[in-house]
């Protein structure tokens, strides 16, 4: 079977690597360009561009898509398999592999179409989720499903342990499902008309923790934000980043924000609804630390207040 995969972060590499151990020929690699990183802000590749160097498979890079479609078609391949791309397909390009393309998305379609399922999920307090594979379609997400596998998300779990999870899994049912492959037509199944949401890309915008909301939603925003954009909150005029977190039910009199710092390096801070205890902590240029460690080099008074950036105060 002759096959192209497209894919760029890590999340990808182990659908890369089922395609690669299926015994299919893959005839090329899509990725996006590479981008600037690091200090030095030199170009690297990405984590699937890496993987397929390192097997001598033809890596293709466009920008964009629009006059790729008979370069795929000929290619003459049977199959296409896209995890975590972050282009989409035009039609015809769709429609170039004889079996289709077929898409690994991290998330129980149709819940979480879009860019950040895995963080929508946590944000969201959901209880479980899960990889789908799906033929796709001209929509967003929106093609018939092949399979549907679910795992539960775990208490306190944050977006990076998830997204392995999940990208390990996505790399088990490709493989499964290439090895079930026939020469036919795939089997699918259209997606429920109901219990549609949609997962939009994160912005840094969004990761202000707004000390009026309760505390086990502020929770559920650190952890779905950890490893990016990472929750900030203002003291003083520094910006800290919250790394960790747990919610409380108790309530004090304190006004939201209020910090309450106690023996053995402990800190909470009073919300709308709630306490949140801070776990890990770090200020702009430093390292994370647990709490107790981060309070013995940079004391924070019981009484101090967090709060919004002044502009971010002004939009409310």
């Amino acid at each position: 079977m002759r096959a192209v995969f497209a894919g760029t972060p890590d999340f990808a590499v182990p659908a890369l690597e089922a395609l690669l151990n299926s015994g299919a020929e893959v005839i090329a690699v899509y990725c996006q360009p590479d981008r600037p990183a690091g200090r030095g802000r030199k170009l690297r590749p990405c984590a699937v561009k890496a993987k397929a160097m390192a097997r001598a498979i033809p890596v293709r890079q466009p920008a964009h898509l629009k006059h790729e479609a008979h370069t795929l078609e000929e290619m003459n391949v049977d199959l296409a398999i896209i995890a975590a791309y972050g282009l989409l397909l035009p039609e015809r390009m769709l429609e170039a592999p004889r079996l289709g393309c077929i898409n690994v998305h991290a998330s129980l379609l149709p819940r979480w179409r879009g860019a950040a399922p895995i963080q929508r999920a946590i944000e969201a307090g959901d209880a479980k989720t899960g990889i789908t594979l799906m033929k796709m379609d001209a929509g967003l997400d929106t093609g018939p499903t092949i399979q549907t596998r679910e795992i539960p998300i775990q208490d306190a779990e944050h977006s990076q342990s998830l997204h392995d999870r999940l990208s390990a899994l996505g790399g088990r049912m490709v493989f499964e499902f290439l090895e079930n492959l026939g020469t036919e037509e795939i089997r699918t199944t259209p997606q429920p008309e109901t219990g549609m949401t949609y997962a939009r890309q994160l912005t840094r915008e969004e990761a202000w923790l707004d000390w009026q909301r309760p505390a086990d939603v502020l929770e559920r925003q650190i952890r779905a934000f950890n490893p990016w954009p990472l929750a900030r909150t203002t003291l003083d005029g520094i910006d800290y980043r919250i790394h960790q977190a747990r919610s409380q039910p108790n309530n004090a009199a304190a006004a939201p924000g209020t910090i309450t710092v106690s023996d053995g390096g402990f800190l909470q801070v009073q919300t709308g609804a709630g306490t949140l205890e801070v776990l890990t902590l770090q200020r702009p240029g430093g390292k994370a630390l647990d709490t107790g460690a981060f309070l013995n080099g940079h004391p924070i008074r019981s009484g101090s207040v967090f709060t919004l950036p002044r502009d971010r105060h002004a939009e409310r």
